[in-house]
């Protein structure tokens, strides 16, 4: 059977590559992104053949079909590390109810109660897999840095997945101010050897930016292999290999529904994601193309709504556009990078256009794109946006109708599904338990505005200790114990840095030349 090789959306590879040359290198030469250059695609019995398999064997059937350069068995080992004991319930995803026609998928049940981990505990171990077999093979001799811009999850998910592993470093820069309580403690008490984390002046933009950035540094990445040994290489949502698992919990989730009864065979199931980065509901976009009979996909957007109005306009527009603070801060995005390999898709993987609109995107802040296109953008997919407010009673309203807490992530779907929904039942992404934004989930169950002050007894509380609160009050004592012992750990990281090119460098530098 032929590797499937990898291409990238700006056409300024040199030549395709293997996928596990593509998870190494993370981003392409010029700044692009990596895409198979051929998607597979499933009966629909072999989709729903998917509900008789433990999860673990789900993910390597999904694997195997894209025909990447690893075996078969290496694909089954590594899923059985990836999806074993690291999560709270054999179902890894379980699918909750609340309705007949309205499911939550929980995508929170891994170590660090987001749904980042569902890729970011398997990617690691694919990563070193990859590196080992290219080193094998004579085409690398160098450790690796993981450079990681977050806006609150996937760095925790990643210096989880990425601790004390052999010949790599990982380094997560977080906005200053712009995570939760949790989400920061989760990650300036992160254990491990080869970890740091920065928080950085400004937004998750600026992090993001800055990351590729240095990506695209020729002379900083010559410096690093020349000086250091080093070459570097990305978790975020722009490799692939943390795509890849998030196809699987949608093909998967519409095989479970089936098994349980809540959902005809064939029958179509629309799928509403809270997203910024576009990476999870682009995940959903390549399930439907690979054969899952998916309708239309809802793009929830809080008030950082470039994502809706690029959808319902075609144009993508952030140069008057002011980024807001909300409580759903993993959505506090205006650059999304998945976008491009959408666009790249959309467009029979045009290049030139990506290189075009990704160009006038850098240097205009703002692009649009052709009819054609957006005729097909919105063929697949609807969005709205939710504004603080809303999201807020939409998280009271929920647990007071259905008994059931949710985080301002997955309310902000929630609200959204309401209002976009069509006849056809719909998944919910929940991306993150509700203990991991405390805080706003007293203000939702106690109508206290964004913003608004807490009782002063509240005011003085812990991250921890207002989660027990809550627990106490709604009944719902199921605080994951990552989440509940981070008061007793101590603080390791506590650097702060600017999102330029030269302050970022000059801290993986210093960072890299430590012992």
């Amino acid at each position: 059977m032929t590797t499937n090789l990898y291409i990238d959306t700006r056409g300024k590879h040199e030549h395709p590559v293997t996928f596990t040359e593509a998870l190494v290198k993370g981003l392409a030469d010029g700044g692009g992104l990596f895409v198979p250059e051929s998607i597979p695609h499933f009966t629909r019995n072999e989709i729903l053949s998917l509900a008789s398999m433990p999860y673990a064997k789900r993910a390597a059937f999904v694997y195997k079909a894209l025909n990447p350069d690893l075996d078969a068995s290496l694909i089954d080992e590594l899923m059985e590390k990836t999806y074993g004991d690291r999560f709270d319930t054999e179902e890894i995803c379980p699918i909750t109810s609340l309705d007949e026609t309205t499911h939550i998928l929980e995508l929170w049940h891994g170590p660090t109660s987001a749904f980042k981990d569902m890729a970011l505990q398997c990617l690691p171990h694919f990563f070193n897999a990859s590196a080992e077999k290219l080193r094998t093979e004579g085409k690398l001799d160098t450790s690796f840095l993981i450079l990681v811009a977050t806006s609150g999850d996937t760095g925790k998910a990643a210096l989880e997945g990425f601790k004390d592993q052999d010949n790599i470093r990982i380094a997560v820069m977080y906005p200053d101010g712009g995570v939760s309580d949790i989400q920061y403690k989760q990650m300036a008490t992160q254990e491990g050897n080869n970890v740091m984390v920065w928080a950085v002046g400004g937004n998750f933009d600026d992090c993001q930016t800055g990351a590729k950035r240095v990506f695209n540094d020729e002379a900083f990445n010559e410096k690093l292999a020349e000086s250091y040994h080093v070459a570097l290489s990305s978790a975020n949502s722009i490799n692939w290999g943390r795509l890849l698992p998030q196809i699987v919990y949608y093909l998967s989730s519409y095989a479970q529904l089936v098994k349980d009864g809540k959902l005809e065979a064939g029958a179509t199931l629309d799928v509403c994601v809270p997203t910024g980065n576009f990476g999870n509901i682009l995940a959903a976009w390549y399930a439907k193309q690979m054969g899952a009979p998916l309708g239309t996909l809802f793009c929830a957007s809080n008030e950082n709504r470039v994502l809706t109005d690029f959808i319902n306009t075609g144009v993508y527009d952030i140069s008057q556009r002011d980024f807001v603070l909300t409580p759903s801060p993993s959505m506090d995005i205006l650059v999304s990078s998945n976008m491009e390999r959408q666009l790249f898709e959309l467009t029979g993987r045009n290049a030139e256009a990506i290189r075009q609109w990704m160009d006038d995107l850098s240097q205009k802040k703002a692009f649009s794109v052709d009819e054609d296109t957006l005729q097909k953008l919105q063929a697949d997919f609807a969005s709205d946006s939710v504004d603080n407010a809303t999201c807020l009673k939409t998280i009271k309203d929920v647990f007071e109708t259905y008994h059931y807490l949710i985080d301002p992530h997955t309310a902000v779907a929630v609200k959204v599904a309401e209002n976009l929904r069509t006849e056809n039942p719909v998944l919910i992404a929940s991306t993150a338990h509700w203990a991991k934004f405390g805080e706003n989930v007293y203000r939702a169950l106690h109508d206290i505005e964004l913003g608004g002050q807490l009782p002063e007894d509240v005011a003085a509380l812990s991250g921890c200790d207002l989660n027990n609160k809550i627990a106490d009050e709604t009944g719902d004592h199921n605080i994951p114990e990552g989440l509940a012992k981070l008061d007793s750990m101590p603080i390791r990281f506590t650097d702060t840095i600017q999102g330029s090119l030269e302050s970022i460098e000059d801290a993986v530098q210093a960072f890299i030349s430590k012992e």
